[in-house]
């Protein structure tokens, strides 16, 4: 079963679907089974349960039981590499949970 890894921003239509293509694609590459959701903002929390990863594109200040990854890497590149060794981190520490 694929782990999943849920993307949010503002309305959960552009932003978050850009950076869910981007990071679903990034996933492949490396061969990780994995499956990246876009979700408004106000739906986050019925996905946090369940999930590897948050990964947030606007400033987050709430806590969650899972990390939250930077999402403004993926859009700008800037510590892209960084963020995604975390996504990867966190996707494996769910998987042996």
């Amino acid at each position: 079963m694929a782990v999943r890894v849920v993307v949010a921003c503002g309305s959960g239509v552009a932003t978050s679907q850009t950076v869910a293509s981007k990071v679903n694609r990034m996933l492949k590459e490396k061969g990780v089974d994995a499956t990246v959701e876009a979700v408004d903002l106000k739906s986050v929390d019925r996905y946090i349960d369940g999930s590897a990863a948050y990964i947030t594109i606007v400033k987050n200040t709430k806590e969650y039981p899972i990390p939250v990854i930077n999402g403004i890497a993926f859009l700008t590149g800037v510590g892209k590499d960084k963020e995604f060794e975390k996504l990867l981190k966190a996707i494996e520490d769910y998987k042996v949970r």
